[in-house]
């Protein structure tokens, strides 16, 4: 198959971005393996139009057929390479089968670091994971940090703005400064140093956790916070993509586009905030110079003739 524009990735900018294509008539295919943080978070409550909240499940459903009706064409596998041709770029499933497009758009997104996922159902309802998108979920509440070594303690500092019955629990074998504790002391941040044994929840509710030596400790919200979240950037440095030492890929502020012709990123593989509201408009941003691109190209062969 051909496109005008290839999407890897269908998770919030991906599907922007095919909207804001499919809008402009262009020939658009998305292809989306099935994952995602959005498709774990089962409420955002930041959201301009959606007072109550929505599952990143239900938006990516809402999103998917409206861009059905612009005639985007949704293709559910793995891409696991990309190859940059002569005009345009093929990209290769899991199964072996070839798809081609003259533009690209990488939108592939993060993995989080999570080793509880026993908590993932409560996700966006009293676990969380951006102090963003919802410290004020916390507010006066009792709160638990479940983190590692600095990346813990960076998110309860954060955190100490919401509430004052913060605890940090360090979890696994990175270690503590003095100056970092010292920190978290000043902040009356409660801290445990130990293995979690166990993650408490009642369905989508969290009520604390069981450390290795038998002390329970109760809490009515959680965050999490450890190193080592994945950025999906792999098939972009294929093709010669510009990243980061944490592999965020850099984009023009205004554009989007990498420093590869032709290649653009948005979401949450970027440098920015992570956020849906962010990867909306990213998406869109994406896609508008896409168009301009498209439009250029045609212009191009126009007077070639």
């Amino acid at each position: 198959m051909q496109a005008d524009v290839m999407i890897v990735g269908g998770g919030i900018a991906g599907l922007q971005a095919a909207i804001q294509l499919g809008r402009y008539d262009r020939k658009v295919m998305v292809i989306d393996e099935g994952g995602g943080r959005s498709t774990l978070c089962q409420r955002y409550r930041n959201l301009l139009g959606w007072p109550e909240g929505v599952s990143g499940k239900d938006l990516r459903e809402i999103g998917r057929q409206q861009a059905k009706t612009y005639n985007v064409h949704f293709i559910d596998k793995k891409v696991i390479q990309i190859v940059k041709e002569a005009v345009g770029f093929k990209a290769q499933t899991m199964d072996g089968e070839t798809y081609q497009g003259n533009k690209l758009l990488l939108a592939t997104g993060v993995t989080d670091a999570n080793p509880f996922p026993e908590l993932e159902p409560c996700f966006g309802m009293s676990v969380y994971i951006c102090p963003d998108c919802d410290g004020y979920e916390v507010k006066e509440k009792n709160t638990l940090i479940l983190g590692s070594g600095s990346a813990g303690a960076r998110m309860a500092l954060e955190l100490a703005h919401w509430t004052d019955q913060l605890t940090y629990v360090n979890h696994g074998d990175q270690q503590m400064t003095s100056d970092e504790k010292k920190k978290l002391e000043n902040a009356h941040i409660r801290y445990y140093e130990g293995e979690v044994e166990r993650v408490n929840v009642e369905g989508d509710q969290f009520i604390g956790v069981s450390i290795v030596e038998g002390k329970v400790l109760r809490a009515e919200k959680a965050f999490i916070a450890f190193a080592g979240n994945v950025v999906h950037s792999e098939l972009g440095k294929q093709i010669g993509v510009e990243r980061l030492e944490n592999h965020h890929v850099l984009s023009h502020y205004r554009t989007k586009m990498t420093n590869i012709e032709d290649v653009w990123a948005a979401g949450d593989i970027g440098v920015h905030p992570e956020q849906v509201a962010i990867a909306m408009g990213e998406g869109t941003q994406a896609a508008v110079w896409i168009q301009k691109s498209l439009l250029k190209d045609e212009v191009h062969k126009v007077q070639e003739k």
